[in-house]
């Protein structure tokens, strides 16, 4: 299993349909995101989800979250055409958004320098990275 299936239980169809982002994945990414949004260094959209759930037993405070409701949080990261990228599912419903996504198999690879994508571009009509 990659670290990028860390979150959630994968099928069979998933290396076809969802696979570890690559460096031609990311540089395809960014070209339209400046293109279509005039977005410049731009490789994905990251945000998370609330999804309500009942309260398992003895685990009341775990899931309880902001909008007073019990949940798991779907975080997703999506290219420009809002198509998912990775998916991470089961944070506690407590975490905030920075929480979930320092837990998350995105950030651990983020810090651990595994993405494979240039990390330093000029922006445009710029001499600043």
């Amino acid at each position: 299993m990659n670290e990028w299936a860390t979150c959630t239980k994968w099928t069979p169809l998933q290396a076809q349909h969802m696979p570890p982002p690559t460096e031609e994945i990311f540089t395809s990414i960014w070209k339209y995101f400046n293109i279509r949004w005039n977005f410049p260094n731009c490789i994905e959209k990251i945000d998370e989800k609330h999804i309500r759930i009942q309260c398992p037993p003895k685990s009341v405070s775990q899931y309880f979250n902001y909008k007073h409701c019990h949940s798991i949080v779907l975080q997703a990261v999506v290219d420009l055409n809002l198509k998912f990228v990775t998916v991470c599912i089961g944070a506690y419903g407590k975490q905030n958004d920075g929480g979930v996504f320092r837990n998350s198999a995105v950030y651990q690879s983020l810090e651990k320098r595994r993405l494979q994508f240039r990390e330093e571009r000029v922006l445009p009509l710029s001499e600043i990275t």
